[in-house]
């Protein structure tokens, strides 16, 4: 997948991403937290930080323990909420961590790795 827009919306608590697939056409939204909008935002725009950020520390804490983000699945869809994994190398094995999909989302862009959905989430989504 690919995310395709990002809608930060100053006067609500409603932030949107898109995720499109990549060679594909389906597409849909996720509604996140200002403060992943914010930083997928400016991962996004190539704004500086004068002080990592959250995704940046979990990044650098991820590479300094051994690991390697290898990619974030959006994994399920559950009442309405998405679930994600964060898929690390470690000790050449993957290790997967539960994640928020913003947050997922916000430390693929910071690292620049793939985002996966899984396909019965896709298909889900999309009513298909």
């Amino acid at each position: 997948m690919e995310l395709t827009r990002i809608i930060i919306n100053e006067a609500s608590d409603s932030h949107i991403i898109y995720l499109k697939e990549v060679d594909g056409e389906r597409r849909f939204p996720i509604v996140i937290g200002i403060f992943e909008a914010s930083s997928i935002d400016r991962r996004i725009r190539n704004q500086p930080t004068p002080r990592p950020l959250t995704h940046d520390l979990l990044a650098s804490a991820i590479e300094l323990l051994g690991g390697e983000l290898q990619d974030v699945v959006i994994s399920e869809l559950r009442e309405h909420t998405f679930y994600a994994k964060l898929r690390v190398r470690h000790d050449g094995e993957i290790v997967e961590v539960d994640s928020r999909p913003s947050d997922a989302i916000a430390l693929a862009v910071t690292v620049d790795v793939p985002i996966y959905v899984a396909e019965e989430v896709l298909d889900e989504v999309i009513g298909q």
